[in-house]
């Protein structure tokens, strides 16, 4: 089974490096749950997601991406029906921040699709690339 989940991970970030939301959705169960680490008072995006409200930070987050977001899956490491994977991100803003942010993603299948993901990311970078005011 882990060939076939190394696929479908690697599935997910390609589809989300093409813009390709609807796809990389379909890569879940309908009860997935998508965990993105942080503390919502220091960053608004941090918690836990189910697929509408993953599909809607999608969106917002390609809306305000120039080119989209380039997903670059670094290595993985499978075992049992979860998958340890490293990737890179990179995406130039509208507002000429960049974000190239790297991430430790934690993916757990069930029945042939990702059923829960955990993303830990630099909180710190998510923060002054998406939420931090423009110095005056």
């Amino acid at each position: 089974m882990s060939t076939a989940n190394r696929k479908l991970a690697k599935d997910l970030f390609a589809r989300l490096s093409s813009g390709d939301v609807a796809g990389a959705l379909a890569t879940l169960t309908d009860d997935a749950t998508w965990l993105a680490a942080g503390r919502r008072e220091l960053l608004p995006a941090a918690g836990i997601y189910d697929k509408r409200r993953l599909e809607k930070l999608f969106k917002a987050m390609l809306g305000q991406l120039k080119s989209g977001l380039k997903m670059t899956v670094k290595g993985m490491i499978a075992e049992g029906d979860r998958i340890a994977l490293e990737a890179e991100s990179y995406g130039e803003l509208q507002n000429g921040r960049v974000y190239n942010q790297h991430y430790h993603f934690l993916i757990e299948f069930r029945g042939g699709r990702i059923c829960a993901v955990r993303e830990y990311l630099d909180t710190q970078h998510a923060h002054a690339v998406w939420y931090a005011k423009e110095k005056q």
